[in-house]
């Protein structure tokens, strides 16, 4: 007599375990995405803030306008910047607000800042 070989399958019962745990991981997996997708943004932003901020000072200190000037024309003086590709696209944060630039309480800096990154600090 041959002993016959029995074949094992999966029942229902596992296959939904197994598909209801991919789903509670790839929930947690999103949930934590959402907060490193805002931190890249704060980023992304804080560096723009930089970048205008050095360019905007370079200006100032080697074609001798006022900073109020420079201020006026900050969108022309991006644009032709040879530091950066795409001036004009600095003047906005991440989630596509302007970015702020305007004068110190001493009248003597810059002061370039995002609203958004304002709230996220608080």
């Amino acid at each position: 007599m041959r002993k016959q070989k029995r074949k094992q399958s999966i029942t229902l019962i596992e296959m939904m375990v197994v598909i209801t745990l991919i789903g509670i991981v790839g929930s947690a997996l999103a949930f934590n995405m959402r907060g490193s997708i805002q931190k890249g943004k704060i980023f992304q932003t804080e560096q723009n803030c930089a970048k205008v901020y050095d360019i905007l000072m370079m200006e100032y200190a080697s074609s001798g306008a006022s900073l109020k000037e420079v201020i006026a024309r900050k969108e022309a003086i991006l644009a032709e910047s040879s530091w950066c590709r795409e001036g004009s696209k600095l003047l906005k944060d991440a989630w596509g607000n302007d970015l702020i630039v305007q004068l110190n309480d001493k009248g003597d800096d810059l002061l370039v800042f995002s609203k958004r990154i304002e709230k996220h600090n608080r």
